[in-house]
């Protein structure tokens, strides 16, 4: 589980950063990516990375503001283009499926694939299948706005493969049941269950991905005990009153949230264009950090492998 920020600005393309849009590689778990925000130009961020259009399975859309939705158009008739015929569904509030079904329609564009488009109606569970969930909640800005928690299942536990041995038990097809879970019967009539010879369950992994917002209660549900946290943080500490203004958050909001829901690593992002070179972005981070130390200031094309703890 990688994610890897395509563009990391707020509001307009910026020469050091592009508008927003996270993918979050999940390669070795299902052989996909998933898209948190489209923002425009996103297809040409991809062109500088190793991932696959059509290996874009999912998009979740934070909210309707352009630099969060601008590239999706030219991203789904790209997949297209480009031999992408997999299904792919789009989350997002409502209005997304207006948005797209007319973008598609006006400009005659043709999709060799079947796409779905589910649009929030209310918090809670929004997707679940074997190996993941992904959680929504509204947050607080100037039109709706949503974060999402994804949630990964627990993985069983590794075979004890030298207890087996000492009692004669060979590698074949009863270690894939026995690994599975499974009652296994073995010659001279010994029943084996499968759950006596699994280690401790590998705990699930969490990512929240917040769109914009200003601080709110509404973020420490899908924020807390979170392996990453990734969070606006359009304004400095010093521009408290803007960020408020304009339904955004600082550094100090974001990594308050963050020491409060006991997460394990927190990721600015979503930064001002007033903000521009290193010096700056050190200023945010010193901002972030006396407050939670395990915090980044994420950069176009910043990759981040997403550990268990």
């Amino acid at each position: 589980m990688e994610i890897y920020f395509l563009g990391t600005g707020a509001g307009v393309p910026a020469k050091e950063r592009n508008v927003s849009s996270i993918a979050l590689k999940l390669l070795e778990e299902r052989k996909s990516v998933w898209l948190f925000d489209c923002g425009e130009a996103t297809q040409h961020q991809i062109l500088h990375t190793s991932i696959k259009p059509r290996k874009i399975e999912k998009i979740f859309i934070t909210h309707l503001h352009g630099d969060h939705i601008f590239g999706i158009p030219g991203l789904l008739g790209s997949r297209s283009f480009q031999g992408g015929e997999s299904p792919l569904t789009i989350y997002g509030p409502e209005g997304i499926k207006e948005f797209i079904l007319n973008a598609i329609r006006l400009s005659s564009t043709h999709l060799k694939y079947k796409l779905k488009i589910v649009e929030i109606e209310e918090d809670g569970l929004l997707f679940e299948d074997e190996t993941f969930q992904v959680y929504v909640k509204k947050l607080d800005h100037g039109i709706p706005s949503y974060g999402f928690r994804v949630v990964e299942k627990d993985l069983p536990g590794m075979l004890q493969v030298n207890k087996l041995k000492e009692l004669g038990v060979k590698p074949g097809p009863d270690y894939k049941r026995l690994k599975n879970g499974e009652l296994v019967t073995l010659e001279n009539g010994t029943v084996l269950n499968g759950k006596d010879f699994l280690g401790p369950d590998k705990k699930g992994r969490i990512v929240t991905i917040l769109g914009d917002t200003r601080a709110c209660e509404s973020r420490f549900e899908l924020a807390e005990n979170a392996d990453v946290l990734i969070h606006e943080a359009t304004f400095a500490k010093n521009d408290e009153s803007l960020a408020f203004e304009y339904y955004h958050s600082t550094t100090v909001d974001a990594a308050k949230l963050a020491k409060k829901a006991n997460v394990h690593h927190l990721i600015l992002t979503h930064i001002s264009s007033r903000y521009q070179g290193d010096a700056a972005l050190q200023t945010l981070w010193q901002e972030a950090k006396e407050v939670f130390d395990q915090t980044y200031v994420a950069r176009d094309f910043y990759r981040h492998e997403v550990k268990r703890r």
